[in-house]
């Protein structure tokens, strides 16, 4: 029996002392050690022991976080109030800076993201935030990334979302996609004419050097109106055309 109780009691020292000197650090993670609160050293993954009650381990997580900012109202340079929203990814790349240079990075990181968010894009008119967004994304990420570096933090992306514009200018730019497709239209549209009416003197131009393209033009005239069912078709001689012409040249010469 008091064997039994000496070996109870040895194990529960034995979990006492040896427990709290075990930690298990994950394959993502990495283990910060201070020994009365004095940085001593890094953690790899795996199996790691310390002196227990002398010793203190923090981990962190090395993974690439995602971010999402709230939606903030942002005055561009020409004036415009939109609302944007945006993604941040980052990850911890050193620990000891993550730990020892900042209270709380994720924090820290999420601050910085929403100045320079509301910095550059105030700085933007809307037009370029709406056509080169992947300029601005860059933009805001190296910004970013240069304030959060020191803290052993590294942004590695920066997405805006979503830009919510107001209704009046969503309207207002909708009138103006439009009015641009009614001119593109009609500028299509005279372009063809123009060409059309090239053609048809260049056709001019050669049926007047030889009269005889005329005659077979009036002949695959007449084969295409009698493909019709419904039209009953008379087939002049053009000479009729020209002697016809001569006679009213002659009575109106002879009248005056």
């Amino acid at each position: 029996m008091i064997q039994l109780i000496n070996l109870i009691v040895f194990l529960v020292i034995a979990v006492a002392v040896i427990g709290p000197a075990v930690k298990v650090v994950k394959q993502w993670e990495r283990g910060v050690v201070l020994r009365f609160g004095r940085y001593i050293g890094s953690r790899s993954p795996g199996l790691n022991l310390i002196i227990p009650y002398l010793d203190r381990m923090l981990k962190v997580d090395t993974r690439v976080e995602t971010m999402v900012l709230e939606p903030q109202e942002v005055i561009t340079k020409d004036n415009v109030t939109v609302q944007v929203d945006a993604v941040v990814y980052f990850q911890v790349i050193n620990p000891e800076d993550a730990m020892m240079k900042v209270m709380d990075y994720e924090q820290a990181t999420t601050q910085i993201a929403l100045t320079t968010l509301r910095s550059v894009l105030g700085q933007s008119e809307l037009d370029e935030l709406l056509a080169h967004r992947d300029q601005i994304n860059e933009m805001l990420q190296k910004i970013i990334d240069d304030h959060t570096e020191p803290w052993g933090v590294q942004v590695t992306a920066v997405e805006v979302k979503d830009v919510l514009l107001p209704e009046s200018l969503q309207r207002a730019m909708a009138r103006q996609a439009e009015a641009e497709r009614e001119r593109r239209a009609k500028i299509v549209h005279a372009e063809g004419e123009q060409q059309a009416s090239e053609k048809l003197a260049q056709a001019a131009h050669v049926i007047a050097g030889e009269p005889i393209s005329l005659q077979l033009r009036y002949l695959q005239t007449l084969v295409e109106m009698a493909g019709e069912r419904s039209s009953t078709i008379i087939p002049l001689p053009l000479d009729i055309i020209g002697v016809v012409q001569n006679a009213l040249a002659a009575r109106d010469k002879n009248g005056s």
